[in-house]
């Protein structure tokens, strides 16, 4: 079950967190991987690794936020079967303390950088269906403290997939999104090192148990989500988010 024989999958921000959890592990269930970062040295760890496992792994120096460099980044792929929209920033403000800069920036290559991503994906999968997975957030469905275009976002995000979903149902495009809680990725111990230094095994159990179910999740989890919705075993699934955050959404009140 949950085999990727054959499939081609395009993943952003696949050099660490996240994207590189997902492209470890779709690489393991047997797809080919094009993982796409503002630099290929980020992703160098990533396509040694899968490499290594005998996998098949490329990297693409890519903006996504630049319509154009996707394009042909994109273009130049003989056949793309998923595409994980995974390549995010995060910025901390309420409305009236995020500067305009910082609002464009985060919309540039959240929401930007997904659309340009899909634009020129659909073309390729058009005819022969594919699997769109965007990575949303829990900030989609709940008000976060001081994550205000963060949450915008990705609330845009949520939107984005529902339409896509339901614009190429007939094209056999399946669209879900994933809306995580706290991860513990490389940018978590880099965003409490460079904020609360010197309190950041305090600031990490804090965060942790801001989850009901007492901990983050491991990037390796929100992974297999994404391989079972990326599966011909989610073949009858399009147009939904996935909340993946140890109750935070339903239980922490």
């Amino acid at each position: 079950m949950f085999r990727l024989d054959n499939k081609t999958a395009v993943i952003t921000g696949g050099g660490s967190g996240i994207g590189r959890a997902i492209s470890l592990l779709f690489a393991k269930q047997g797809a080919t991987i094009h993982i796409i970062e503002l630099s290929e040295e980020n992703a160098s760890q990533t396509i040694t690794e899968i490499e290594a496992a005998g996998g098949k792994a490329f990297a693409h120096s890519c903006n996504v936020a630049n319509q154009a460099q996707v394009v042909a980044t994109i273009s130049a792929l003989e056949q793309v079967d998923i595409l994980v929209n995974n390549a995010g920033i995060a910025n901390i403000g309420k409305a009236d303390t995020t500067s305009e800069a910082d609002f464009d920036k985060v919309m540039a290559v959240n929401v930007k950088g997904a659309y340009n991503c899909i634009f020129a994906t659909v073309p390729k999968m058009k005819g022969k269906g594919g699997v769109i997975i965007n990575m949303a957030s829990i900030g989609s469905n709940v008000g976060i403290a001081d994550r205000f275009v963060y949450s915008t976002s990705k609330g845009a995000i949520k939107a984005m997939t529902m339409s896509v979903a339901r614009d190429y149902i007939h094209d056999g495009i399946r669209c879900n999104s994933i809306s995580p809680a706290r991860v513990h990725t490389p940018f978590v111990d880099g965003f409490l090192k460079n904020n609360y230094a010197g309190k950041e095994a305090e600031m990490f159990e804090k965060l942790s148990k801001s989850q009901p179910i007492g901990r983050m999740a491991e990037p390796s989890e929100i992974a297999a989500l994404a391989l079972y919705l990326a599966s011909s075993e989610a073949g009858f699934i399009t147009g939904c988010d996935y909340p993946i955050d140890g109750g935070f959404t339903t239980l922490n009140n």
